[in-house]
């Protein structure tokens, strides 16, 4: 349909021409502080070799999967704000749409990735290292990755099939799939329950996976004899667990409602906390609440070793702790005291 290919106009933040500017450095500053945090984590891991474990590795390619959420968003949202014309070309709202939903959907396929890691740590310390090598590391990396771009193209390729013949203003500052399809003057009504179903699986599967982790976690930390571990297993799992918090309150209550239900105030609100506000807080609440991240603090380790996710020497450490653990099991008897022998792995 030719009305298909029109430019689109992105409302953005505001309407108001007198909080362009202050959005706008508010905005920026926010950017900009996300891609410093998240490339200082990054760096902190790798020049760090005793944080070359499973953990940081998918800590790592988090941060660098935010610095892209943000940057398929912000940079546009940015040039809009001082923008006379705020449009967006239907090929561009398309591009950004795709990559909006590649990253932000990799990275909930990584935060469940942490909660596995965490659930092994804790619950099955013997069998980490094979449990956690590095080959399903990657394993999990990559599908994270091929799930989330397949999901993209699907959805893409629904929305590219829809046609826009009355108003192209969209009540977003983004090309985000609900305020688009508010906008078709096409049935999206078969559309609606795939793309419903689809989400519900791609979203929901992470998630589900992450609770199921924690009922898990819980349940075996409060078997643990001893106050202070405890309170060492879960202060392990504050960090991750205050991310995902964030990451899927704002996201569940964006989508997983029917389009009828759409808000735009209420819905730009939310959709600001998990496309900028998270990828900005995730530096700080892993460096902040973290004592090995706050030890790795870029001072670059002189030995830094090049393979990754994780050393040999790291597995070596990681066994000599299993050693610990099993002298502990056969001391004690008690298979909790492992947990929290192997809890920082």
């Amino acid at each position: 349909h030719s009305s298909s290919m029109s430019d689109f106009t992105l409302l953005g933040i505001s309407s108001d021409p007198q909080l362009q500017k202050p959005l706008f450095a508010v905005f920026l500053i926010m950017y900009l502080v996300t891609l410093v945090g998240n490339v200082l984590i990054i760096l902190a891991i790798h020049s760090d070799a005793r944080l070359h474990t499973p953990m940081y590795f998918f800590l790592s390619n988090l941060s660098f999967m935010d610095i892209c959420f943000t940057t398929a968003i912000v940079p546009k949202m940015l040039v809009t704000l001082l923008s006379e014309t705020k449009s967006i070309s239907y090929v561009g709202c398309m591009v950004q749409m795709y990559f909006f939903m590649a990253f932000g959907n990799t990275d909930s396929y990584l935060l469940a990735s942490m909660a596995i890691d965490r659930l092994v740590a804790i619950c099955n310390p013997l069998h980490y290292d094979m449990a956690m090598s590095p080959r399903h590391c990657l394993l999990l990396l990559l599908g994270s990755c091929t799930i989330s771009h397949l999901h993209s193209v699907m959805g893409v390729l629904l929305m590219s099939r829809l046609s826009f013949c009355a108003s192209h203003i969209i009540k977003h500052f983004f090309c985000d799939t609900q305020p688009v399809l508010k906008l078709s003057c096409s049935d999206t009504t078969s559309i609606q329950m795939v793309a419903m179903t689809e989400t519900l699986a791609v979203i929901a599967a992470p998630f589900l996976c992450i609770l199921f982790s924690y009922l898990r976690i819980i349940i075996t930390v409060l078997r643990v004899p001893s106050v202070g571990g405890k309170w060492k297993a879960f202060s392990t799992c504050g960090s991750h667990l205050s991310v995902v918090v964030l990451f899927y309150g704002s996201v569940i209550y964006v989508y997983f409602r029917p389009l009828s239900m759409y808000s735009v105030v209420k819905d730009r609100v939310a959709t600001v906390m998990y496309t900028t506000v998270t990828p900005m807080l995730n530096p700080f609440i892993y460096s902040l609440r973290n004592k090995d991240m706050k030890r790795g603090d870029l001072r670059g380790d002189q030995n830094i070793l090049p393979s990754f996710p994780y050393s040999h020497r790291t597995q070596r450490v990681n066994k000599g702790w299993c050693c610990t653990t099993v002298r502990a099991l056969i001391s004690q008897q008690h298979h909790f005291v492992s947990a929290v022998t192997l809890i920082d792995i």
